[in-house]
């Protein structure tokens, strides 16, 4: 076997070590037998938030199983058949498996860093909320852009998506917008989108057809679920009801059912408007006490502190990535350096790649090597 193919499967070795390592091999199989046992229960569904999420567990750990093992299955498939392309001389049948396990290694690669999603709440769902920042009208267009390239991607990892809140602009696009995502991993990997986004392009908006710069903010945390306690003085909210004021449509209603609390200590504020007032209570004590553990969070974490203590104004400054469509065509994470020319498939929800260079650079504070236990 040549060097660089040699190489190649020490990289899909290393990478089936670490899976093996986080999904626990050596219990894997005794943990999902008291799953299936507890699944079988008549009684499970008696609690049905207690049993959604031994289902999503169960099922976490049976995709983690079957990852691993069809990773380990085609690579020893494609060794063997470049062994044999090798012992009869054929070189097509060698390039084409080499090929094969180039693929099979991105692939590695790319759950390697879902299974560095070790973070205390990188497993749950999570609220994406939206903000125009400056620029007028045109920082609206943006934020409503910035909405549909996560709609995008959330769509294509599987993900339900519910629109919580929305503010419609003056003139075009969103003031604001709160999504809750639902999926596995869904926070793990949109935590690394909070802060500011930043647009250049040719403004439809303008009739001297002049390049505009707009900002919009994306702030990302998690749903809290019931391993996670936290407590909400009643005297520190106040609750209004209101008129949903948005443009109307599928997502938005006019009923005076839409819900704000406002939490005094902090100042956080949060909204839904759902077509049930005691529905939107609900909903929104979710999302305050989600923002409420995001603040925990950072207070945890000090570099997620320093970057929330930094984020500042959606402005000048601030952004963490750039997305120029004129004079050329490039989107630039500011962190990572990481950069494309594909403009049109990252606002249509190409995000993984971004997310994965994030993700590689620092994920809830470990590096590949100390991840492995080097």
């Amino acid at each position: 076997m040549r060097a660089d193919a040699q190489n190649t499967v020490a990289e899909i070795e290393k990478s089936l070590d670490l899976l093996a390592q986080r999904m626990d091999q050596a219990t894997a199989q005794h943990r999902l037998e008291e799953f299936n046992a507890r699944v079988e229960d008549p009684n499970l569904w008696d609690d049905p938030e207690a049993a959604q999420k031994l289902m999503r567990d169960r099922q976490a750990l049976v995709d983690a199983m079957e990852t691993y093992e069809g990773i380990k299955q085609d690579l020893t498939d494609i060794v063997d058949l470049i062994e044999l392309g090798e012992m009869e001389e054929d070189i097509e049948v060698v390039a084409e498996a080499e090929e094969s396990l180039k693929i099979l290694a991105r692939r590695a690669a790319q759950k390697e860093l879902e299974a560095l999603l070790n973070g205390e709440a990188d497993a749950n769902d999570t609220f994406l909320e939206i903000n125009a920042g400056a620029g007028g009208t045109e920082s609206c267009d943006w934020a409503a852009m910035l909405a549909r390239m996560y709609v995008r991607w959330a769509e294509k990892k599987g993900y339900k998506v519910e629109l919580q809140s929305e503010s419609a602009g003056d003139e075009a696009g969103i003031k604001s917008a709160t999504y809750k995502i639902s999926g596995h991993n869904a926070y793990g990997w949109l935590k690394s989108e909070s802060g500011v986004h930043r647009l250049v392009r040719i403004s439809p908006y303008d009739s001297a057809a002049k390049r505009h710069t707009s900002f919009s903010s994306v702030w990302v945390y998690p749903v809290v679920d019931d391993n996670i306690e936290i407590e909400v003085n009643p005297s520190d909210i106040r609750v209004d009801t209101y008129r949903s004021s948005g443009a109307g449509g599928q997502h938005v209603n006019t009923t005076d059912s839409a819900v704000r609390i406002t939490h005094a200590p902090t100042g956080i504020v949060v909204t839904s408007s759902e077509k049930s007032q005691h529905q939107n209570r609900d909903i929104a004590m979710k999302a305050l006490k989600s923002r409420l553990y995001q603040l925990e969070l950072d207070r945890r974490n000090a570099e997620i502190n320093a970057a929330h203590e930094a984020k500042g104004d959606a402005g000048w400054g601030n952004q963490i990535r750039s997305y120029v469509l004129q004079p050329y065509q490039m989107v630039k994470d500011l962190r990572t350096n990481f950069e494309t020319s594909d403009t049109k498939g990252v606002l249509d929800g190409d995000l993984d790649a971004f997310m994965a260079a994030t993700l590689a650079l620092d994920v809830s504070g470990k590096s590949r090597a100390e991840a492995q236990g080097d």
